[in-house]
């Protein structure tokens, strides 16, 4: 292969539709390999790639492990499984979720910078939260080219807009004009000058949890205390270095933006309040068991002291109570577009 002729493809709300117009306007000549990752839940089966055969030229199908990367075809990542470019093939690999899902977008923008520098052609288009925003800036970084779709234009404008903002963007385009342009930049020769590659977030995030370690194991660390912890697996969070984008990693290798981990927290905080409110209603049931059982065999100063329980126990469970379905009318009421697109699921 030579020239611009990796192209990386990221879509999640509104995915179909966009990648179906998109794929629609490829030539069946076109000389690159097109790689798409669609955010999809981890049971479902992805029908994704036979959608796009109906809808474009190009013979497309899901990705095989170890396959050999070849231009003119569209692969489509697996559900549950990261897709990411080595040097002329395909892996796939079920390594830890990033913003709680996999397949993600930024491992596979991310590989193919590191793989193929300047040759790659980076798309973000509609989609909810951050995802591409990081795998975007590493592509730029590495000298190849980023293609974002126009924010106004996108069912849901979060991913590209965030990807506008904080990564940058070569071509902003609507979505009818994205196959045009992807058609003229892979006609076109890259700059002979390499880009200066960012760090891979991969090695960013191996060096600073080593260091860590490293510290933890020869006492250097004593005081040191971690404040926010995986919402996955528990884990202690390090923050990456990245002065545009506030990330973190687990040791494990879990990672969030910080939008994501606040997402999650919230999701966390309800179970909890959740927990709490059934706790409270268990208790004031119990309560007023024992306090029956007392009055049968005439305690009825222990009863008492049981039923003032139960009764405390149940004004806490409907305080409790109250308060979720109060945030939850906060968060759902007037709601703007990136609210919409945040509680919206990818097809």
């Amino acid at each position: 292969m030579s020239g611009r002729d990796i192209i990386v493809v990221g879509a999640s709300a509104g995915g179909v539709e966009a990648l179906s117009r998109l794929v629609a306007g490829l030539p069946v000549d076109l000389p690159a390999a097109v790689l798409i990752v669609l955010h999809i839940p981890a049971g479902a089966p992805s029908i994704l790639a036979d959608i796009l055969s109906r809808h474009g030229l190009l013979p497309t199908a899901q990705a095989r492990h170890g396959e050999t990367i070849r231009t003119g075809q569209i692969y489509v990542a697996p559900p549950d499984l990261h897709m990411l470019l080595r040097p002329g093939h395909i892996e796939l690999a079920r390594g830890p979720r990033e913003n709680h899902v996999r397949p993600a977008i930024d491992p596979l923008f991310r590989s193919a910078a590191r793989a193929y520098g300047r040759r790659v052609i980076g798309v973000v288009m509609t989609g909810h939260l951050y995802d591409g925003t990081a795998g975007l800036m590493a592509i730029r970084g590495s000298g190849g080219v980023a293609v974002v779709q126009d924010p106004a234009d996108a069912l849901v404008d979060v991913m590209p807009r965030t990807a506008c903002n904080i990564a940058g963007a070569d071509h902003v385009v609507p979505l009818a004009g994205i196959s045009r342009t992807l058609i003229n930049l892979v006609h076109q020769s890259p700059p002979e000058e390499e880009g200066t590659p960012m760090p891979y977030q991969e090695e960013n995030a191996k060096q600073v949890i080593e260091h860590a370690k490293a510290e933890q194991e020869s006492g250097r660390r004593n005081g040191d205390v971690s404040v926010l912890t995986c919402p996955e697996c528990g884990g202690t969070l390090f923050q990456l270095e990245n002065k545009k984008l506030i990330q973190f990693s687990c040791h494990v290798g879990h990672s969030y933006y910080g939008e994501a981990l606040l997402t999650e927290q919230n999701e966390a905080l309800e179970a909890a309040l959740w927990t709490a409110v059934r706790m409270f209603k268990e208790k004031g049931v119990l309560g007023r068991q024992l306090a029956a059982q007392a009055h049968v065999r005439g305690d009825d100063i222990p009863a008492e002291r049981y039923e003032d329980q139960a009764v405390l126990a149940d004004q806490y469970a409907e305080s409790i109570r109250q308060f979720i379905l109060k945030e939850a009318s906060n968060a759902t009421s007037g709601p703007s577009k990136e609210a919409t697109a945040q509680g919206s699921s990818a097809p």
